[in-house]
């Protein structure tokens, strides 16, 4: 490993063996179910996650906290003096402020480390995909502030593209309307979603039909990767609990684009909490998100 360490949050859904080999650093978001807390000392299987779910459970999710942080980096800070934070989007949580508040203490307080911060506005495998793209340029020997740079000029090129099953998890969430859920899941309606430039989802369009859904992210992948079209060595899908979905979106993906590298995992709890079982999104680099 280089000179640096990167650390990530547990939103960033990449496998754990991924996680393992690159050495790489998780904070922690957790999620309540049933009252019990998951997340840090225990974790609950992704599978009976999305099933209980199904069956109208409704987790909650919260932030990591500045002091978890600074516990965090200052665990980290004994395999390395030098951090990369890559963390999820501050449009959709506060951990990227608390990693900014708990970094500048630990600095303020001690000379011998540096500690950079980046706001990856990502979620899900696409934060995920911007750290796999920092941890390749670490292998050729970039330095923290060569990655970080990196990372800040092209985090808008992380597009995500996704689709998912219930509208009632987006209305839960604020997304849609009541009637809109209603209206939507009678008439076999699924929305097409985005992660915008300030890191919030946000609805894009909608057709009716799960298949024609799925086939519309690889269209979206279309309109959006120009000068990248020949950039993308690998691609990324993350589910909720919809692993043969994930596995045809790859395939289409691979029949129009040639690219063949791609990892599929699930999206974590933490972002399936308001997401839901069913959901479906493609993460790449393109012109545009």
């Amino acid at each position: 490993m280089a000179g640096f360490k990167i650390v990530t949050d547990s939103t960033a859904d990449l496998p754990k063996d991924y996680i393992e080999q690159n050495q790489l650093g998780v904070m922690v978001l957790p999620y309540i179910v049933e009252g019990v807390s998951y997340g840090i000392d225990k974790e609950m299987d992704v599978k009976d996650f999305y099933n209980k779910m199904r069956g109208g459970m409704m987790p909650t999710t919260s932030q990591v906290n500045p002091e978890s942080a600074r516990e965090y980096l200052e665990g980290y800070l004994e395999e390395s003096r030098e951090i990369l934070v890559m963390s999820f989007s501050s449009g959709l949580s506060g951990t990227y402020n608390s990693a900014c508040v708990a970094a500048q203490e630990i600095m303020a307080e001690r000379d011998d480390c540096k500690i950079i911060v980046v706001d990856t506005l990502c979620a899900s495998l696409g934060e995920g995909l911007l750290v796999y793209k920092a941890v390749e340029l670490r292998k050729q020997g970039k330095s923290l502030e060569e990655t970080a740079e990196w990372v800040e000029s092209h985090k808008l090129n992380l597009v995500h593209v996704f689709t998912v099953d219930d509208l009632f998890n987006l209305h839960r969430g604020g997304r849609v309307s009541k009637a809109t859920a209603i209206v939507g899941t009678l008439a076999s309606i699924k929305p097409l979603l985005h992660v915008d430039n300030e890191g919030h989802l946000i609805a894009v369009g909608k057709v009716r039909g799960r298949k024609k859904s799925l086939h519309s992210l690889v269209d979206m992948m279309e309109q959006r990767i120009g000068s990248y079209r020949d950039k993308n060595d690998c691609f990324f899908i993350s589910h909720g609990d919809s692993q043969e979905d994930a596995e045809y979106v790859r395939d289409l993906v691979r029949e129009r684009f040639g690219i063949e590298s791609c990892i599929i995992n699930y999206v974590g709890p933490t972002i399936g909490a308001h997401s839901g079982p069913g959901t479906i999104a493609l993460f790449f680099l393109g012109d545009y998100r």
